[in-house]
């Protein structure tokens, strides 16, 4: 999303330091080109003008003017500026109260918030919580269908609400039936509109009074840009929210929602949706978002998504047979499966510091459906033939690919890039295993 953004902030922060030594002409220079990036990436305008005005104010202070290196200085009061007008750090759930406590997700169709629901039932349960997601939107039928369904598919107990029902007696009936199913937190999805009215409004009033939810959290399309920033406004002044979800953040959306909602509204950002999958929900960290935009990589989300897919015991045995040299197709396979589950290869190297920006890498289109044939091939060989790759003779190459529906160059060019793989890590091995990735692939 704020690809544009970032290359253009590139540019500026090399011409700056290039300088050896910062004045207050090329200085006002840097700055007019950064205040005309942030425009282009619909940041709203009362936004950028403040924050240009407090970056000129620090960028011509003594620790810069007098540092040996005032470009890179310029860069990090830019980072830190750019973290603190996204909310500094991230903002958890509010979920005090006696169980089960109440979570409403507020906002216009079309901005995702059923699909959201599922999506933060999920999280909950990573955290220990016990989720009970509650369709309350009874002007939309397929809306209950899709939440039961999202519960269905993920085992999260789900209200059976129907579209003859009032919208604040199924959250309150779902209160009782939560607490009954032994489940600590509600996600209430009201009814959402095509625009923002007093009808809707009312209504979301009158279930906030009688549920007394300990958490408002208005769903946003990020795509819709600066509409993003004026409908959590309007929904602020209402329902007074505790925060902001913004979906699709993996659209091409030029970001500036992100960067205007917490200045205007006073409100954070607490997670973002980075896909379509279910599991595709963060919490928003603006320290890292502005590391990412200025070009420094992101290296904590790397590790949590790392983290969240490696299996400690698998590593600790992978280890083993990398030290062995004993790395077999199969932990070929396994290995690309784990790192495929933490997203594409193209957002796993922008979280690299560096790589993001590097020339090589920046238009690379790394074909996700190789990744595909190379399972289906190793899966179509016996288990002897993973361990033993010298095995597969020219007959055994024309079974592989058949079963894979790939071709025999298509075999031949694995079992090269494998054998390759195996030379690098006898290389390895002879000066040490120093430096190498504990239970990450070794290339």
């Amino acid at each position: 999303m704020f690809e544009s953004l970032s290359d253009r902030l590139t540019v500026v922060f090399k011409k700056l330091k290039g300088h050896g030594k910062l004045t207050e002409k090329n200085i006002e220079e840097g700055l007019r080109e950064v205040r005309m990036a942030l425009l282009e990436a619909d940041v709203h305008y009362r936004v950028v003008k403040s924050f240009i005005a407090d970056i000129k104010a620090r960028a011509m202070g003594r620790e810069v003017m007098t540092s040996l290196t005032p470009g890179q200085q310029v860069v990090k009061i830019v980072n830190e500026e750019l973290t603190e007008l996204m909310g500094s750090r991230h903002q958890d759930l509010n979920l005090t109260g006696s169980a089960p406590v109440s979570v409403m997700l507020v906002g216009l169709q079309g901005s995702g918030k059923t699909t959201t629901a599922g999506k933060l039932s999920i999280l909950l349960r990573k955290n220990g919580r016990k989720p009970y997601l509650v369709p309350a939107d009874v002007y939309r039928p397929a809306a209950i269908d899709q939440l039961q369904k999202l519960g269905d598919q993920l085992k999260v107990p789900v209200f059976p609400s129907s579209i003859d029902q009032d919208p604040v007696k199924i959250c309150q009936e779902a209160q009782t039936a939560a607490h009954q199913a032994d489940c600590d937190t509600l996600l209430l999805d009201p009814a959402g509109r095509l625009h923002i009215d007093e009808k809707l409004m009312a209504e979301l009033c009158r279930i906030k009074a009688a549920l007394k939810p300990s958490e408002i959290l208005l769903v946003a399309d990020a795509m819709t840009g600066q509409d993003a920033v004026n409908i959590a406004k309007s929904f602020d002044e209402a329902l007074d929210i505790g925060g902001v979800i913004l979906t699709k953040m993996d659209g091409d959306a030029r970001g500036g929602a992100a960067l205007s909602i917490k200045s205007i509204t006073g409100k954070p950002i607490k997670f973002i949706g980075v896909g379509e999958k279910l599991n595709e929900l963060e919490a928003f960290h603006p320290d890292r978002l502005a590391s990412s935009i200025l070009g420094m990589g992101d290296v904590l989300t790397l590790i949590e998504k790392a983290q969240s897919v490696v299996d400690e015991k698998k590593a600790a045995e992978l280890e083993k047979k990398l030290r062995k040299s004993e790395f077999t197709l199969e932990d070929f396979r396994d290995q690309m499966i784990q790192i495929r589950k933490m997203g594409s290869f193209s957002d796993i190297i922008k979280m690299i510091p560096g790589m993001g920006q590097a020339k090589q890498l920046k238009n690379l289109q790394v074909d996700e459906g190789e990744f595909i044939k190379i399972e289906a091939m190793i899966n179509s060989m016996t288990p002897l033939e993973r361990r033993q790759h010298t095995l597969i003779n020219g007959s055994r190459r024309k079974r592989i690919a058949a079963g894979s529906g790939t071709k025999v160059q298509d075999v031949n060019k694995l079992l090269k890039n494998y054998t390759q793989v195996l030379k690098m890590l006898k290389k390895i091995n002879k000066g040490g295993m120093r430096g190498m990735g504990r239970g990450m692939l070794p290339f």
